[in-house]
């Protein structure tokens, strides 16, 4: 990568931060394939599984909001931090079930919550981190050196799951999981975020609310974005996430085939995000969205034929479409939102963007006892690439620019 794509790293801030989300990386991506095989280990029903998925996805659309308000209030360095650890420990608990061979659904159900609670305080501060780490001429360039090794070993992580699911059982890809969240923490003390000033935080909870939602609706790019990927989000959780792997243990996929065409995705990420170094951004929800639509692509594949090579490619070509997708939305989201807002405006954009999740995973399992598995995915593909392509006819969504004024982070 070329002097001012690596500029970012030159920050002390941010280098910390970029470490510690490595190695956070690290587990989380054989996290999803095991917990899934986890669940199935237990009970092979696709209902038993999309109740452990829903387990984690309420909490996280429940709390969403007050995650949004305590990272603009109290700090987003001590939410990521205090957040991390209750995500490791619910982690280790889960794995230590399943390692033993004593867990039981309303068990892996219970923590799933834990760490669905944790992971909605956590997304918003996350997502507001980055403008207060880097200039703002430098977000671009912050955001690809993020993606670049994370996508290399969403590379490796979901085959390697695969594997271990197969040699040792999914228990111990958990527990890696749960032991990064702990490293990442320690990482994490080094990172100096300024603090909220006083004026913010004597308004209160509910005017911070307020303030929010009424720059979400006012804003009618970030809205119909928004309102699209509640429909995105239902699709695909409980389509792919949900179908995918019961799918792939009735037929000639299996659990390894799954971790691959997982990892090929990973790889369209990393192909992506390396090419998109060398790319003028212009218009990004424009290009996101066209992009983004590519995601339907395995949902079609699998519920055609469910054949290991065809649906790899498919599920390559959405991993380029979704990197595509979040590198436009990271752009937009961090150089036309004020800091002040940015944690606020994140969280109703997650709000909206994972409140139809759970329905998505509780929906899915019995559709596809009631008309087959296959059949559901080929409608759930064809409806997915439908929803993504409708916000192109709004003119804020098709012509948003790249923000032109550059500032500079304010000072620790």
């Amino acid at each position: 990568m070329s002097s001012p794509t690596l500029a970012p790293l030159r920050e002390p801030n941010f280098r910390y931060y970029w470490l510690a989300r490595l190695i956070d990386r690290a587990g989380t991506t054989m996290a999803g394939v095991a917990l899934a095989f986890a669940v199935l280990e237990v009970s092979d029903s696709p209902s038993a599984l999309g109740t452990v998925l829903a387990a984690h996805s309420i909490p996280l659309v429940v709390f969403l909001l007050a995650g949004g308000v305590l990272a603009d209030r109290f700090g987003r360095t001590l939410v990521i931090q205090a957040t991390n650890v209750a995500s490791g420990l619910s982690q280790l608990a889960i794995a230590g079930l399943v390692i033993s061979g004593s867990a039981e659904i309303w068990q892996l159900a219970a923590l799933a919550a834990v760490n669905g609670t944790a992971t909605a305080a956590r997304m918003p501060a996350l997502a507001g981190v980055l403008p207060q780490l880097v200039p703002r001429d430098q977000l671009k360039a912050a955001n690809l050196v993020i993606a670049v090794p994370e996508n290399a070993l969403m590379v490796l992580g979901p085959a390697l799951s695969g594997v271990l699911v197969v040699v040792v059982g999914p228990g111990w890809a958990l527990a890696v999981d749960g032991a990064t969240y702990l490293v990442a923490t320690l990482i994490l003390t080094r990172v100096r975020i300024p603090r909220p000033v006083e004026g913010h935080r004597s308004r209160g909870v509910v005017a911070d609310l307020r303030e929010g939602w009424t720059y979400l609706r006012s804003t009618t790019w970030l809205w119909v974005v928004v309102a699209s990927f509640f429909l995105l989000n239902a699709i695909n959780s409980g389509a792919f996430n949900t179908l995918g792997p019961v799918l792939a243990t009735r037929t000639d996929l299996g659990e390894a085939g799954w971790g691959l065409i997982r990892s090929a995705q990973a790889v369209g990420f990393l192909v992506c995000s390396l090419i998109l170094i060398r790319v003028s951004f212009h218009r990004p929800l424009r290009w996101g969205m066209l992009a983004i639509a590519l995601q339907g692509l395995p949902m079609l594949v699998l519920g055609v034929e469910p054949l290991l090579v065809a649906a790899m490619v498919a599920s390559f070509l959405a991993g380029v479409g979704s990197q595509i997708f979040n590198l436009g939305w990271d752009l937009a989201m961090q150089e036309h939102v004020p800091d002040e807002m940015l944690s606020r405006a994140y969280s109703y954009d997650m709000l909206g963007s994972f409140a139809a999740m759970p329905l998505g995973q509780l929906l899915f399992g019995p559709l596809g006892l009631a008309f087959g598995i296959q059949p559901v995915m080929i409608v759930a593909g064809i409806a997915y690439v439908v929803a993504a392509l409708i916000p192109l006819a709004s003119r804020s969504v098709r012509n948003l620019p790249r923000a032109t004024a550059v500032t500079a982070p304010p000072a620790p």
